[in-house]
């Protein structure tokens, strides 16, 4: 398996100095060239029990743009499986499908109206397939939220609030999970990037973390996937003063609400503050020129 390389920096604005805080970030990006950040942690697990139950075809669903293929395209020619993909859309070519081709994972492009139904799919597809087995989109389910609890079990410091993107709050989940069980006095934050999801908040209900999580809905930037000029003059401000790249859909967001956030005196002074950088940069390939 891979070895976790996850280092902590602290970010050095003038923002938080005047702010009287400590923001950090968690290069979870740094763990793999390509299965980076949450892919990583949320296929570890996964893939595990894959191995466990003797399944040798990984099959899982994305967008044409899924940074989750692509780590589970390189994690299945890393680790020796075959990976089929369910690609929602009308057939395209782009260089991150390009990139999941070269790993060896087949694709199979299904309408928008197919693809909301993803066991029914599985199904049709491979119910004679024995060796078959069924990842959720973005490598959401119990064993992705397992994998992300120990963003906060491998820490060596404690943190006032850890701020991650949400999309399906797996991440977040694991998060604040681990929070709970180990009795921590942190509160998981998350940045939801979809417009209009205010229905996750009822799943982390469901698994009896409401006092460790709160989700804020006011950062999306439009919704999922969509971004503007504000946005990315954000990526190449936050890029040219510390080197480190984000990604438009989940970590620029996050990043850039945290940065609103303490313009608006959110953050207690004296607080520390963690925010995991969850990988996805492929997905610049798509928007930079």
């Amino acid at each position: 398996m891979i070895n976790i390389n996850s280092p902590v920096e602290q970010l050095h604005f003038e923002l938080f100095e005047q702010k009287k805080i400590q923001v950090f970030l968690k290069r979870d990006d740094l763990i793999h060239p390509f299965i980076s950040g949450n892919k990583w942690r949320k296929l570890k697990y996964t893939l595990q029990d894959a191995v466990q139950k003797n399944k040798t075809h990984l099959v899982s669903f994305g967008g044409a743009y899924s940074n989750h293929l692509n780590a589970l395209a390189c994690a299945a020619a890393t680790f020796g499986f075959k990976a089929t993909a369910f690609v929602r859309g009308e057939e395209i070519s782009n260089q991150m499908l390009a990139l999941n081709k070269l790993w060896g994972m087949e694709l199979i492009f299904v309408d928008r109206t197919a693809y909301k139904n993803k066991l029914e799919l599985f199904e049709k597809h491979f119910s004679n397939d024995e060796k078959a087995y069924f990842i959720d989109e973005g490598g959401a389910g119990p064993f992705g939220a397992k994998g992300c609890e120990e963003i906060v079990t491998e820490l060596t410091e404690t943190y006032d609030k850890i701020f991650c993107a949400v999309g399906t709050a797996t991440t977040l989940q694991g998060i604040a999970q681990a929070i709970k069980n180990n009795g921590l006095q942190t509160k998981a934050e998350g940045i939801c990037v979809l417009k209009g999801a205010e229905e996750i908040d009822a799943h982390l209900k469901e698994n009896g973390l409401v006092d460790y999580y709160k989700i804020h809905h006011q950062f999306h930037e439009g919704g999922y996937a969509k971004s503007n000029p504000e946005l990315f003059d954000f990526i190449k401000l936050f890029a040219s003063k510390t080197g480190i790249l984000l990604d438009q859909v989940y970590t620029a967001k996050m990043m850039k609400a945290v940065f609103t956030l303490a313009h608006q005196d959110y953050f207690e002074p004296n607080s520390k503050i963690l925010c995991v950088h969850t990988g996805g940069l492929l997905g610049l390939l798509g928007v930079l020129k």
